[in-house]
């Protein structure tokens, strides 16, 4: 018997903000630590006193705790500043993929927009479990819409400052 793979939409969500491309770049990732909410989403939660994300190709994003302890949230596959970047995100059940994209739509205004793909990776019963905010479920039940929407609702209210 032949097993195939379920297809699974992307995860799709964007925000435009007040700023030119290269500064949003920019502020996305350099001071992600600053605006990421680490409380739900991260492994460490109250832990995290940084979040970092290593430029170029083969860096990675990952979180340092209070003790010094780091998790790997993702490597970059991809890095094309100011224009976006890809990773791999082993904060799911199984690797997935995250591309998160800035385009100018004017001299001052930016989309950034992530798209998260690869849910094919993960079993039936894993796109149910629980992410990093327990009891929301997993992929199945919409928590990972939900959590970028509030990374992005956050970044927005960040870079507006």
């Amino acid at each position: 018997m032949t097993s195939t793979k379920h297809q699974r939409p992307p995860v799709r969500q964007a925000t435009t903000v007040r700023s030119d491309v290269e500064h949003t770049f920019d502020v996305f990732v350099r001071t992600i630590g600053q605006w990421w909410p680490v409380v739900p989403i991260s492994a460490g939660k109250e832990r995290v006193r940084e979040v970092t994300v290593e430029p170029g190709v083969g860096g990675r994003l990952y979180e340092t705790w209070d003790d010094g302890t780091t998790r790997t949230w993702g490597e970059l596959t991809s890095w094309d500043p100011p224009r976006g970047f890809v990773m791999t995100w082993f904060a799911s059940a199984e690797p997935t993929e995250v591309e998160l994209t800035f385009t100018a739509l004017g001299p001052s205004l930016t989309r950034v927009s992530v798209e998260h793909r690869g849910w094919e990776a993960l079993s039936e019963a894993q796109t149910h479990a629980d992410c990093a905010v327990p009891g929301a479920g997993g992929y199945a039940e919409g928590s990972y819409d939900w959590g970028w929407t509030k990374i992005l609702a956050n970044f927005t209210a960040a870079i507006g400052e």
